[in-house]
């Protein structure tokens, strides 16, 4: 028995895309697969396999270390796992045994960046073929399966800004005399000067990155967009087709893996950061356009053919199905303990500022771009749609769109109301969302839906994996500096 045929997931379609993959692997003369899964900060971790070995690990696998589920942003483990009763709270763990990566054989890509190279989208599975609860990306897939329960499914696209900067001097990141955990990066310059939003000649100025992005994502299968100049320096944002949440998320993964390694040959460095180290810069966010359709007809089920009798403007059903409002009031109930799992990092909480295009109450409004909730569309549109505007580019995109999932259907089965869309967002008075990561991680424990739906075992490991960021930074003796090396090194 093999160790796919052991996890109960090796059916005879399976066995056919392996087998497929084999062929497709022999005949483009690729060396070596690299074995890739998304770590909790959705990160990619990757073992490279020869050829052989990699068409062998389809059916049996390839073993990881288990202390790889369990690392801070620093790469450091939360858990003291070589000590007695150090790991109770997650059994499977102890020592830094081993767990199995089993790859998804659809998954298969050539990375345009490394001639000679395949990837495959791995899971985690314990030894005797139970699945692992810290796995985020199965996190989703349960979110979504609960969500399909009702017959419905999850529809979102990306809209991701980034910063790209040029390379000037390696020697701070690679000169071993520096070497630290976590390390420098490069000494970098801008692409563009910034502060003039969409302009075609600093376009032109950032023409090569984006000519690598737009070619990476193209080569990786993404359904990219558009390319634009944002506001502030060096900083560019990305737009993707709107496709089902599992598909989005992959490729979310995909896309900040590849682009990152494709601009780094070139000599540029791109981050995901929110807020890179330097005086003057643009906060970059995530804003996550979602809808939830019928799966039986495709049908865009937050669409209401004409406003709700006597409805006003500001009203979520003057735009927005009874479905798609309580879908609303629900994102609102749970905004709060969702906060951490869009915004997963001490440095992204300097975004949210008055006036900013960034949020900072727990309101909605429509079109509005400084509230937390967007609303798009109308009555009659097929496009209408919720806009989460509280993420950052950084976060882990299976734990955001499962967050989305479970709040919005708490509002629909509890059929709450939302209150009246906001036209002043800034406007003081309003509940403020958490203002700082320890705050934001609270709320999230403190949330029952939210730790029921996501799973105790993830939260809990979540919550103290992220403590050990937050433990670090307050110990740092230059904030800026930590920031530097945990972030924008990394990430």
């Amino acid at each position: 028995m093999s160790f796919a045929d052991l996890c109960g997931v090796h059916t005879p379609e399976r066995q056919a895309a392996c087998e497929r993959v084999a062929r497709q692997i022999e005949a483009s003369g690729i060396e070596r697969v690299r074995m890739g899964w998304c770590d909790v900060h959705g990160q990619l971790r990757a073992k490279t396999l020869m050829a052989g070995a990699a068409t062998k690990a389809l059916r049996d696998g390839v073993g990881m270390v288990g202390t790889l589920a369990l690392k801070d942003t620093a790469d450091r483990t939360a858990w003291k796992v070589f000590e007695p009763g150090g790991i109770d709270d997650l059994p499977g763990f102890a020592g830094a045994s081993n767990l199995m990566l089993l790859p998804d054989p659809d998954s298969f890509v050539a990375l345009p960046w490394s001639p000679g190279t395949g990837w495959l989208r791995c899971q985690p599975w314990f030894l005797d073929g139970t699945p692992v609860a810290l796995d985020t990306r199965r996190v989703l897939q349960q979110a979504l399966a609960e969500l399909a329960a009702t017959g419905h499914g999850f529809v979102t696209g990306l809209e991701v800004e980034f910063h790209v900067y040029k390379i000037t001097d390696t020697s701070p990141q690679l000169d071993p005399m520096l070497a630290a955990w976590p390390g420098l990066p490069p000494s970098v310059a801008m692409v563009h000067p910034g502060y003039q939003l969409q302009a075609e000649a600093m376009g032109d100025m950032a023409d090569e990155a984006l000519g690598i992005v737009q070619r990476t994502a193209q080569a990786l299968g993404l359904p990219l967009q558009s390319l634009e100049i944002e506001l502030g320096p060096s900083q560019v944002e990305a737009v993707f087709d709107a496709t089902d949440a599992l598909r989005a998320a992959d490729h979310m993964v995909l896309f900040r893996n590849g682009v990152r390694q494709a601009l780094r040959r070139a000599g540029y460095h791109a981050t995901f950061m929110c807020r890179p180290p330097f005086p003057n810069i643009m906060s970059s966010g995530w804003h996550l356009h979602q809808s939830v359709v019928d799966l039986a007809s495709g049908r865009n089920a937050f669409v209401r053919e004409a406003p709700a009798p006597g409805s006003a403007p500001q009203d979520a059903q003057h735009t927005l199905s009874a479905l798609g409002s309580q879908w609303l009031a629900g994102l609102l109930a749970h905004a709060h303990g969702m906060t951490p799992l869009c915004t997963p990092t001490v440095n992204g909480f300097g975004r949210f500022r008055p006036n900013a295009l960034a949020p900072q109450s727990v309101l909605w409004g429509r079109d509005n771009r400084g509230a937390l909730l967007r609303v798009v569309g109308g009555a009659g549109d097929r496009a209408t749609r919720i806009e989460n505007r509280l993420g950052e580019p950084s976060a882990n995109p299976y734990l955001y769109m499962a967050s989305q999932i479970h709040a919005g259907l708490d509002g629909v089965r509890r059929q709450l109301t939302p209150p009246p869309g906001s036209e002043a967002p800034y406007a003081p008075g309003a509940e403020k969302i958490p203002g700082n990561l320890p705050a934001a991680l609270a709320a999230l424990q403190a949330d029952e839906a939210l730790c029921k739906g996501l799973g105790s075992d993830l939260v809990r490991s979540f919550v103290r994996i992220k403590q050990s960021e937050i433990d670090r930074h307050a110990q740092a003796e230059d904030s800026t500096d930590f920031e530097r090396r945990e972030y924008f090194a990394r990430f």
